[in-house]
Formats: C-alpha cells, sequence, structure tokens
C-alpha cells in the first residue's frame, strides 16, 4: 500500500531513540498516522512543528498497518507565530481539536483547506475572530452545524439575540426572554462577514463558549473525552487579555 498527499502536522509521539509517530491531517486520506525514521534529527525537527504544511509519503505492507512517512516541508505555518502566545495558542488548539476529535483515516478535505486557511490568517489582525469562526466551521464540517438564519421559535431573521443549547439555532429577543439565563448570547458579528461585525475579546468568548458547548457534546463526549488542554489554555489567554492580565 502506498500514497502520496500533502498534510499538515497535528503532533507526534516519540518513538524508540529517534523516530516518532507522526498524525497528520491529509488533503485525501483525513486524520493519518505514520511511524517518521529519524524524525528527532535536527533536519526534521523544524519541520515537524505541528501546524506545518508538508508532502508526504505513506507506505505499508497493509492498509490497516501503521506504515512508514516520508516528509518534506511544503510551508512553515509554525515558525511565524513562535513569538507569540496568543496565536500560537489558536494553532495549538485548532491541532488539538483535530487530532483527537477527528475520526482516523476519514477523508475531509474541506477540513484540510480550511486548517490551511486559519493557519495562514492567524499571522494577521483580527486572528481571534477567525478563530473562533473556524470552530464554528469545524462543527459544521462534522455534521454538527449551529442554524444562526433565523429564530428557531418564531422564524424571525431580524433582532436575533440567543442561541439554544440544545439546538444549536438562534432565538430572537422577545421570544428568549423568558429563557435568557438559559440561552447563550448570541454575538452579533457572527451574523456578519469576516472584519465587518466589530468583534471584541468578550464576544469572542462568547462564541467560544458557544461552540466549545457543541464541540464538548457531539464530538468529544461520544468518545469519552474533554476538550484539549490547548482549546482550554486558549480560551484562558483571552480572558487574561480581557482583564488586562
Amino acid at each position: 500500500m502506498e500514497w502520496r498527499d500533502e498534510g499538515i502536522v497535528l503532533g507526534l509521539r516519540r518513538h524508540g531513540e529517534s523516530a516518532a509517530i507522526v498524525t497528520l491531517l491529509t488533503r485525501a486520506h483525513g486524520r493519518h498516522g505514520g511511524l517518521v525514521r529519524g524524525a528527532r534529527a535536527a533536519r526534521l525537527r523544524g519541520v515537524l512543528q505541528p501546524g506545518n504544511r508538508v508532502a508526504t509519503d505513506w507506505r505499508a505492507r497493509l492498509e490497516e498497518h501503521l506504515g512508514t512517512m516520508t516528509v518534506e516541508l511544503v510551508q512553515a505555518h509554525a515558525a511565524p507565530l513562535l513569538t507569540d502566545p496568543g496565536r500560537l495558542s489558536a494553532l495549538s488548539a485548532a491541532t488539538a481539536l483535530i487530532e483527537v476529535g477527528l475520526p482516523e483515516r476519514e477523508p475531509h478535505p474541506v477540513l484540510f483547506d480550511n486548517l490551511d486557511a486559519l493557519l495562514i490568517a492567524l499571522e494577521g489582525d483580527g486572528w481571534a475572530e477567525t478563530y473562533s469562526r473556524w470552530e464554528i466551521g469545524l462543527l459544521g464540517e462534522l455534521g454538527f452545524g449551529l442554524d444562526l438564519s433565523a429564530c428557531a421559535a418564531t422564524g424571525v431573521t431580524e433582532d436575533l439575540a440567543y442561541v439554544s443549547p440544545k439546538t444549536g439555532r438562534a432565538v430572537s429577543t422577545e421570544a428568549g426572554a423568558p429563557y435568557q439565563d438559559k440561552l447563550f448570547t448570541l454575538p452579533g458579528y457572527l451574523r456578519h462577514p469576516l472584519g465587518q461585525g466589530g468583534a471584541e475579546t468578550e464576544d469572542i468568548l462568547g462564541a467560544l463558549a458557544i461552540s466549545g458547548h457543541f464541540l464538548a457534546r457531539h464530538v468529544f463526549s461520544p468518545i469519552g473525552k474533554p476538550l484539549p488542554d490547548p482549546r482550554t489554555r486558549l480560551v484562558e489567554l483571552l480572558k487574561r487579555q480581557q482583564s488586562g492580565g
């Protein structure tokens, strides 16, 4: 068995003295692991940083085997973010969500492109807003998308103020008033194109509370795992930034 593909490094764990088992999100083969020999050598340490885009060849005797990988750097997404704790935390959160939550060897080419686009966007302004929108897109790609287009109770498309924690659908101010303590507040920027909604840190934290709730409920609880630690650390960092800490 053999194939060649492009992948984004999600993580790696040591195997023996010099090798590592590396996990990639590949365009055509989904989340896929393989043994990379010499992974701890200086030539490959910089290549195998989570977030980097690589070209990879995978070989195994049988399809169900772990197999071996060779990798070549295509784009070093990680290096420009290493000096910025916030951007680096967002990278770590995104790769961890996919590494832990995505079924193995299930193709998700749209998710591959979305992650690659996110990693590029993390170098620019508004990275936290972009990341929050990426998480909501991740829910949609996994089949648990939110519906923020109209009120779940009345069907109106204006004055949407809440999100139901049960259905993931929007709720208007009037319909949600009696239940507002049980609903998520809908961050207004999510109703507008990227960069046009005036997202503040408080709004972004609100969006991450919503996406985190549904990721935990639909993706991680069914496999008996909590949200990954890097994702939790990203939220804590944003909270510190909000409070001026």
